[in-house]
């Protein structure tokens, strides 16, 4: 059996990169029986014929996963915000990096249409951006019109990672692809007036070699609800939070109504951000009226 990564997967096949060549295999059907479905970004092993085709036999352990885009094994997320058309959600960039924290996944985040965006517009975002530099997030401003010159300076950033794109419809990451490699061509989606938002745009998911590294380039939108994260465990894809919370009374705090809180402590001082803190408490309360999760 050979080894190799499942880099696309169309019309019920997975096309497996292995020393430089591509298989087109199909799954076991085993992994039906045990409702297990192979995805992009796996590690799998698998019998191949001379002419290219093959049977995927194993799946390796995966590091995480993401759904819509359905992908593996992913280590970077790019998150992408525009300063306008749509406007910017803090609520939303803390979703997204709440979801990267949890699955391991290293966020940068990129500012589009600093091009279209008033001088009242870009200086809110100036202010937000510091906040979010100041936690320890790489950002970049770039103008999409003009983006090829400015994301030079991000191409080191793709160097031997997996990178998935995330970001609110209508923000751009199509075309920031399509920049970043011009022969991805991928279709982009006009902003719709009435709704405020982009139109969905992409259909399957591949990874394409860019820079020395794999990017999905499918920059679907991700599920964003919170479905595996516990309460105890929120805190801990707040940096911020994390760093203090070994400092509050009780081991279990979950920083709402316990005493000597040091998280509540930091909001109350500004050296957590009210408004992070607002979040916080917002994804707390829909992971507490979740719905229980029954196995079968």
């Amino acid at each position: 059996m050979a080894e190799g990564r499942i880099i696309k997967a169309l019309s019920g096949f997975y096309y497996v990169k292995s020393a430089n060549k591509v298989y087109a295999c199909k799954g076991r059907g085993v992994f039906r029986n045990q409702n297990i479905t192979p995805l992009v970004g796996d590690f799998v092993l698998f019998d191949h014929t001379d002419e290219g085709e093959g049977y995927i036999q194993e799946i390796k352990p995966r590091k995480n996963e993401l759904i819509r885009p359905s992908i593996s094994n992913i280590t970077q997320a790019i998150i992408v915000n525009a300063v306008c058309q749509p406007t910017f959600s803090p609520l939303l960039l803390d979703r997204f990096l709440v979801k990267v924290e949890a699955k391991q996944i290293e966020p940068l985040i990129i500012v589009t249409k600093k091009d279209l965006a008033t001088d009242a517009e870009l200086s809110v975002m100036n202010e937000y951006m510091k906040d979010y530099a100041a936690l320890g997030y790489p950002i970049y401003f770039v103008a999409l019109d003009k983006a090829r010159d400015e994301l030079n300076v991000i191409n080191d950033h793709f160097k031997n990672e997996v990178t998935v794109l995330m970001g609110q419809s209508g923000v751009g990451k199509s075309t920031l692809l399509n920049v970043i490699s011009s022969n991805l061509r991928i279709e982009t989606g006009e902003i719709s007036k009435s709704l405020g938002r982009g139109k969905h745009t992409t259909r399957h998911v591949e990874l394409i070699q860019i820079n020395e590294g794999l990017v999905a380039d499918t920059p679907g939108f991700s599920s964003l609800e919170f479905a595996t994260i516990e309460q105890e465990q929120l805190s801990d894809y707040f940096v911020e939070m994390k760093a203090i919370k070994h400092a509050c009374k009780f081991r279990s705090c979950i920083h709402v109504k316990e005493p000597k809180c040091a998280v509540k402590n930091a909001v109350e001082s500004g050296e957590i951000k009210q408004y992070r803190y607002d979040h916080y408490i917002q994804f707390l309360q829909e992971i507490i009226e979740r719905k229980p999760r029954y196995s079968s």
